[in-house]
């Protein structure tokens, strides 16, 4: 069902972890089936200079989003937003259809967070609040 490099990205995920003190959060998130991304990028005259992700979700989502993160660590922000969702798909050999949405919530969360970081918020506003719950000491 998955091809080899789906499960080597899902089983070895690359960038993955919460950034200590990103310059931007993007996230993105599908109600229908529950899965959420969040990526955290260090950006130095307008390239990616990090990126980290973290990801609540299926398999896919994860190899997806680890993939993503090797695809624009190092371009330009514009080149970033260039990233598509097949592009994604096609690095790992192919999702099957009914994950194809999985690529998507991976390149819209690059997106979100270069969307932020050009209008000037961090995105880590509307994060703080979501993890309000959870005990965090964020200084």
């Amino acid at each position: 069902m998955y091809s080899d490099k789906v499960m080597d990205h899902f089983q070895n995920p690359r960038n993955v972890g919460k950034m200590e003190d990103p310059d931007v959060v993007g996230e993105v998130g599908n109600p229908t089936c529950g899965d959420i991304i969040r990526v955290y990028l260090k950006i130095k005259d307008d390239i990616i200079e990090d990126i980290t992700f973290s990801t609540f979700g299926c398999g896919a989502a994860v190899a997806t989003s680890s993939m993503v993160t090797e695809l624009v660590k190092g371009k330009t922000l514009d080149e970033a937003l260039e990233v598509s969702n097949e592009q994604i798909a096609e690095e790992l050999d192919g999702l099957p259809p009914a994950k194809m949405h999985c690529s998507n919530l991976a390149a819209d969360a690059i997106k979100n967070a270069i969307k932020n970081f050009k209008e000037g918020k961090t995105g880590l506003e509307e994060n703080d609040n979501a993890e309000a719950e959870t005990a965090h000491d964020h200084h």
